[in-house]
Formats: C-alpha cells, structure tokens, sequence
C-alpha cells in the first residue's frame, strides 16, 4: 500500500446568478420653458468641452425634439454629469443605455 494522501477533491461555486456586462448609461436632457437656448450652449461647451457647433446641436435637439443624449458611459460618471447639469439648472435624467 502506498503512503501517499488521497487526491483533494475540488469543488466548484454553482452559481445561478447571470453577471451581466455593465451596459453604458446614458444623460439626457430635457427641454424646458425657463433656460435660454444660448446658456443651454454654453453649458455643454462648459460641462463637456464640446465645441460650439456640437453644443448647437444638441442644444437644438433639446428645444425642437424635447429631449437630447448628451453624455453616455459608466453609471457613475453619468450619475456626476446629471448632477452637474442640475447644478446648472437643466432639467436632466439618466438611463441604461438600450
């Protein structure tokens, strides 16, 4: 007979759980009756660095279509990003991303 230990026998986590990957949030912002279409510009030029043409844009999307993406990554920078826009006194949310 051999002297040897019996061989360990592993075992391994089972696991139901599904990890999913970290789908990219999105900020977006509302149009509202109160902020001046040219200060909306100059806070995504301010908060972003976008240059004036993007900032346009965008600031048009929100006063013709009510609502523009302006932002999109990890839930906690967006989170960051919607509160600086609150701060600024913009109306804006932020979603996962579809």
């Amino acid at each position: 007979m051999s002297g040897g230990a019996a061989p360990a026998q592993v075992r391994r986590p089972i696991s139901e759980e599904v990890v999913e990957p970290d789908i990219p949030w999105i900020v977006i912002v509302w149009n509202d009756p109160i902020n001046l279409m040219s200060y909306v510009t100059w806070v995504f030029q301010k908060l972003f660095g976008y240059p004036k043409a993007k900032a346009e844009k965008l600031m048009w999307d929100v006063h013709t279509k009510g609502k523009a993406v302006v932002a999109s990554g990890e839930k906690e920078q967006c989170e960051i990003h919607v509160s600086a826009l609150h701060g600024y006194g913009l109306w804006a949310t932020m979603q996962k991303d579809r």
